[in-house]
């Protein structure tokens, strides 16, 4: 029988406290169950295994982390929406660093496309990207340059690798201006076809964001 007052939401959420406080590689049913003060078996009438457990945490970060940045880009365009997108995606990173990670794991695209969360996330990175007058494949490439910028400075801002006197936010200020400059100069593929150069785009739009099921 499940335990009183145990549910499916509160054991997410308990994980995903958890793998911030010890990281998300280190989340499993027994340190879990520890926390609740119950057997291991207790938690399998909440969730059907540890895969199934990160899983749902990862759809619940990316829940979190999306609605973060909806509000910060909310009525905004351009440079102004690009800044508040960085933004509020580098608070989440720093902030929520167990849950940042559960959005860096790769998840069955069959769930991905199910999941209300990670469609707007979408939704959003592309609407932004449009208003740079980008088209496909060129959206494509700009989401994976924007997800490894954000990814890569926030973790290694998170591990301490930046060991120089400048200050880690003004660089980070700065990296966002220059994307904002590539953007608005972004080199369309899609002109450098018009003038003899091969086709290689995908025959369909992309789908991704800074999320780690993107392109």
């Amino acid at each position: 029988m499940p335990r009183t007052g145990l549910t499916a939401d509160r054991v997410v959420v308990a994980a995903a406290d958890l793998a911030d406080e010890v990281g998300f590689e280190n989340v499993t049913l027994s340190a879990l169950a520890r926390r609740f003060g119950v057997k291991d078996a207790s938690l399998y009438s909440h969730v059907r295994n540890l895969q199934d457990l990160r899983t749902r945490v990862t759809f619940l970060a990316a829940g979190e982390m999306i609605e973060r940045i909806a509000d910060a880009v909310a009525g905004r365009a351009g440079k102004d929406a690009l800044a508040a997108f960085a933004g509020a995606y580098r608070a989440y990173a720093l902030e929520r660093p167990g849950r940042y990670a559960a959005t860096q794991s790769r998840v069955d695209q069959d769930l991905v496309a199910a999941s209300p969360a990670f469609r707007r996330t979408a939704e959003i990175t592309y609407g932004m990207l449009r208003a740079y007058g980008l088209e496909e494949p060129d959206l494509t490439d700009a989401v994976r340059l924007l997800r490894g910028t954000f990814h890569g400075y926030c973790v290694l801002e998170a591990g301490g690798g930046f060991g120089a006197a400048r200050d880690v936010r003004t660089s980070w200020d700065r990296a966002i201006e220059a994307l904002h400059v590539a953007l608005e100069n972004w080199p369309r593929e899609a002109a450098a076809r018009g003038a003899g150069a091969p086709d290689r785009s995908p025959r369909t739009a992309g789908t991704g964001s800074p999320c780690p099921t993107g392109p």
